[in-house]
């Protein structure tokens, strides 16, 4: 089975370090498993590649604009362009990772008549107004309609992302399909760490993850922990400061590639994701990869109890829920860990078993497909 991978978004690299860039490499791995041969078609390749995907066929249309404006408009004539290929060298199913200004999805299914799935991971046309620069929000709303009234399925990462793709096309096909986490990649530690807790938090170095927050908890509890921050963001010279102002043990890695990242969690006994409330009238709609990576490191996790979280984490049992509007709760809980290393034991052993049996990639590209039927067909059956 010939699988078109379509990314155009040109924020997003195939071979990057940010979470996006993982999600396409482990889904296109999930495709690779079930043998289909996969060529991806994207308009940033980036040059970090790992080794079990450097045979990878990949057709890349850079975009180099740099308005706001020019940029959408060259991104959606890239991704009509990019069509044109995939109908020329053909292909039996389209996976696009939702962007926005694409038309790939609607022009290939259109001209080829093939099943095609649509993944969208965030509101990308809201986020794109509300965070950073929209010139063209007709057209935005254009081509997602096509995209999602085109698609065999419109697999969104959560119950919120699935309420805002309904309220815009809601006559597509769609369901909740979570991010998942490669659990032959990230195991746990074995043999334990070293002496003193050892804090960690993965992701963007940006407001809505928290990370301000988890500084504040470590300097009210007085612990004499290790934070170790992985990642980088615009909040990175600011933490820094505020680290060295609460007189805090932290270690700023910025930005680590994917191939990294086990080992990284492995240097940890405890994993944070210490979400703030959400801004008013907005909804968490995040599916966050850090959790489910911590769950495959064996770590016990310290979240805060908001969007898709508590149907993730069982509190008690994989990780400790506290309430998103308190940093005296996140440090309690984190404190607790520390003070109980049985609990800590038991929690990361019942995350690690719930990472292996529900969140594995191989599950997630399954959910997606056992839904997506063409005449009443599995989609896979239907095109061989």
């Amino acid at each position: 089975m010939r699988v078109a991978y379509v990314c155009v978004d040109p924020g997003i690299p195939v071979f990057g370090a940010k979470g996006g860039s993982v999600h396409v490499q482990e889904i296109i791995r999930a495709w690779r498993r079930r043998g289909a041969q996969v060529t991806v078609y994207c308009t940033r390749r980036g040059s970090a590649v790992p080794a079990d995907l450097d045979d990878l066929d990949i057709v890349e249309l850079p975009v180099r604009a740099e308005s706001a404006g020019d940029r959408e408009s060259e991104t959606e004539r890239r991704s009509v362009q990019l069509a044109g290929l995939i109908e020329a060298a053909g292909t039996d199913l389209v996976y696009e990772r939702f962007s926005l200004f694409s038309r790939t999805l609607e022009l290939t299914v259109g001209r080829l008549g093939i099943p095609a799935i649509l993944e969208v991971n965030a509101p990308l046309i809201d986020e794109q107004a509300r965070h950073r620069v929209l010139a063209d929000r007709a057209a935005a709303e254009r081509c997602l309609l096509g995209a999602a009234r085109a698609a065999s399925v419109v697999a969104c990462v959560s119950a919120e992302v699935q309420s805002w793709l309904r309220g815009a096309v809601p006559e597509a096909c769609t369901i909740v399909a979570p991010n998942g986490v490669n659990t032959e990649r990230i195991t746990p530690a074995v043999g334990g760490c070293a002496a003193g807790l050892t804090v960690g938090f993965v992701g963007t170095l940006k407001p809505w993850h928290g990370v301000h927050r988890l500084l504040d908890a470590a300097a009210l509890t007085g612990r004499d922990w290790k934070l170790l921050i992985v990642g980088d963001g615009p909040m990175a010279d600011d933490l820094r400061s505020q680290a060295d102002t609460l007189r805090l043990d932290v270690e700023f890695t910025g930005a680590v590639m994917p191939e990294a990242m086990p080992s990284m969690l492995r240097r940890c006994d405890v994993a944070v994701a210490p979400y703030p409330p959400t801004e008013s009238g907005t909804a968490h709609y995040f599916s966050p990869l850090k959790v489910y990576e911590y769950f495959a490191a064996g770590l016990p996790v310290v979240a805060s109890a908001i969007g898709q979280l508590p149907k993730v984490i069982e509190h008690e049992v994989t990780g400790l829920l506290v309430d998103p509007r308190s940093v005296p709760e996140l440090g309690q809980a984190i404190a607790r860990l520390d003070d109980d290393p049985g609990l800590r034991r038991r929690l990361g052993a019942a995350a690690r078993e719930a990472a292996v049996t529900r969140h594995n990639w191989d599950r997630v590209l399954e959910g997606i497909l056992a839904a997506a039927r063409t005449d009443r067909r599995p989609i896979e059956q239907g095109v061989r």
